[in-house]
């Protein structure tokens, strides 16, 4: 390992640790089951559910179009990427300070990166760029995801930081192609006297 590489290691390990010795047990629990609920999407498919069923046309879009972001996301992340980068090992929660009572069930894939904080990134962008009016709590949700992640111990912030990063261009993207596809209203052209 280079020097360079040696040196992120050490400051994200010391990131780790910064979290995991934080005092903070009222958030504990909660923290824990916001985890828990992010396996497999499934806060993302109920919000995306929620749209489509209250969101008429605009939601339904937003709805497919944030659930896409997702598939294309996890996807590239739990196959190639995954498996490119050797498959980091999942932190030492019991060695690094992690108290027990923050811990979820530690996935047996590799850490790098985090899974649940791209698909929580791909579908907060997507889902914000079609429906600016939900961006901020779509973010605010998609950082509380990513952060208990490393709160819980499962991933060092490097992971968490790439996974985002990934899940937000896929989630952008998304958008993009959304726009081309379902492209929104335009104020029609008022007509000048000659």
């Amino acid at each position: 390992m280079s020097d360079s590489l040696h040196r992120l290691s050490g400051y994200d390990r010391a990131a780790y640790q910064a979290v995991a010795r934080l005092s903070t047990p009222v958030l504990d629990e909660p923290l824990r089951r916001v985890s828990d609920f992010a396996n497999f999407s499934k806060l993302w498919f109920l919000v995306a559910g929620a749209l489509a069923l209250s969101g008429g046309p605009r939601g339904r879009r937003a709805a497919v179009t944030g659930l896409a972001a997702i598939g294309a996301t996890s996807l590239v992340v739990n196959q190639p990427i995954k498996k490119l980068t050797g498959e980091r090992l999942r932190p030492d929660r019991h060695g690094l300070g992690v108290p027990v009572q923050r811990w979820v069930r530690m996935p047996s894939s590799g850490s790098f990166p985090s899974g649940h904080s791209a698909s929580a990134a791909a579908f907060a962008v997507a889902v914000g760029g079609l429906l600016p009016g939900l961006r901020p709590a779509l973010r605010v949700m998609a950082s509380v995801i990513a952060f208990s992640r490393v709160y819980t111990g499962v991933h060092y912030p490097s992971d968490v930081l790439v996974g985002v990063t990934i899940g937000a261009l896929f989630g952008r993207l998304a958008g993009r192609l959304a726009l081309r596809l379902w492209p929104p209203p335009q104020p029609k052209d008022k007509e000048h006297p000659s």
